[in-house]
């Protein structure tokens, strides 16, 4: 970065503190917060959510879609951590990554679920410890023969949910283990596929058998430190347009009596519901909470997140319950019309925006006009802040973290394109 350029956001950045200052805010008190708050970046972002498996052939059913043919998909596990790296060097702070079963490494010998062992993700533990990363995990209940029937842990073939069960028994005991080697907590995230196109005749049986499948696999208890566990509901899927076992009612429930986190995603909801509003909610009786970081158009499309206004209000929300240190946030979307690298870095860099524009916000004082009753002037308030020099800010902090100010971040993937991704088959 040339001097001039570095002068120049240092000077913008001086006259944004002095902005801030007047509100109560300190800018550099808020950028260390920054290094405190990190996110999990997807794996499945730079492989259209395909994997490892032997002879897989992608997705199979699920309610999953990656649509799109952009060149330089990543085919093989050192390509994807490659592409990982690149993103993560245009993205400001110190992230994780989030693995799916998978993308287990094999050698190229059928492994299937229920085997799937910690010694199939060795290459991304090493890897890890290098990088210096934290590892997140799921276990995988979608693209699977065993799931075509749209049942896994709530089906009512024994042999078919022993299977899975067994497979979400493997995936705790790996995630504990990498949370175990590498001394940081990986979050292990259950959700399923499992609901009916049309309409069942009973909907209470499934959610039964899943209730019992999920109390076997949450059976074994784990150290805290090494893994949280957590379980994502969903509103409807495609093949599970009118009935999904795992809905909202019921994880919420199942969270709160048993210990475990319960996982929100921006895109399991109906399109017009912003699930900002249930943090609170959640936060008042569970200790922690994850969030899935999408964008739905129309349906749950898992579009690239942007900073529009249901991220703003999401982090503005998790600001306002003094909650980032209780609220993990990771990504969840994949689109393949576009360049993948491009798709991480942007949904990465809104999510770090919207919480760097959170964090300052001046939320003192909208609290002081609210407990006065003074609601005009709170609306008034929240109104003037949407135009306070955040981006002057965010430009410190992009310079402080080492990565691309601005657009330039641009070039840097156009170029990673020319020179690695045109040449995949």
């Amino acid at each position: 970065m040339y001097e001039v350029e570095k002068d120049k956001i240092m000077n913008d950045y001086i006259r944004a503190k002095e902005v801030y200052a007047k509100f109560g805010v300190d800018t550099d008190e808020i950028l260390d917060k920054m290094d405190k708050i990190h996110i999990s970046l997807h794996c499945w972002q730079g492989d259209d959510v395909k994997g490892f498996e032997k002879d897989a052939n992608g997705l199979s059913g699920g309610g999953i879609l990656a649509t799109g043919n952009w060149p330089g998909r990543a085919r093989n596990g050192e390509e994807l951590r490659q592409d990982i790296e690149k993103a993560l060097s245009l993205i400001p702070g110190k992230h994780k990554v989030n693995l799916h079963a998978i993308y287990a490494e094999t050698n190229g010998e059928f492994v299937d679920r229920d085997e799937i062992k910690v010694e199939h993700f060795r290459k991304w533990i090493e890897w890890a410890k290098e990088k210096r990363l934290g590892l997140d995990f799921n276990p995988t209940f979608f693209s699977h023969p065993k799931a075509n029937d749209g049942y896994t842990l709530s089906s009512k073939d024994d042999n078919i949910r022993k299977f899975w069960i067994e497979h979400g028994k493997r995936c705790r005991e790996i995630a504990n283990e990498i949370g175990k080697e590498l001394k940081i907590q990986c979050v292990n995230n259950i959700w399923i596929p499992d609901g009916s196109k049309d309409l069942p005749a009973n909907r209470i049986e499934h959610r039964k058998i899943l209730k019992e499948s999920l109390d076997e696999i949450f059976s074994v208890k784990y150290d805290k430190t090494n893994i949280i566990d957590s379980v994502e509901s969903k509103l409807f899927g495609i093949g599970s347009e009118s009935y999904v076992v795992g809905s909202h009612e019921f994880y919420m429930s199942y969270a709160s009596r048993n210990d475990v986190m319960l996982c929100l995603d921006m895109g399991h909801f109906h399109p017009t519901e912003n699930i900002a509003d249930k943090i609170s909610s959640i936060l008042t009786f569970d200790d922690n909470l994850l969030i899935h970081v999408s964008r739905g158009v129309r349906w749950d499309s898992d579009h690239v997140a942007i900073l529009n206004d249901e991220l703003l209000s999401l982090a503005k929300e998790i600001r306002r319950c003094d909650a980032y240190d209780r609220v993990y946030i990771a990504l969840d979307f994949f689109d393949a019309s576009i360049n993948r690298i491009m798709a991480w870095v942007i949904g990465a860099r809104a999510t770090l925006k919207a919480i760097l524009i959170s964090l300052l916000e001046p939320v003192q004082l909208l609290l002081e006009e609210e407990n006065k009753g003074n609601f005009g002037a709170r609306l008034a308030l929240m109104e003037e802040f949407k135009t306070l020099p955040f981006s002057a800010v965010w430009n410190k902090y992009c310079m402080d973290k080492n990565v691309p100010v601005g657009t330039t971040w641009i070039d840097v993937v156009k170029e990673y394109e020319n020179e690695i991704l045109k040449y995949r088959d």
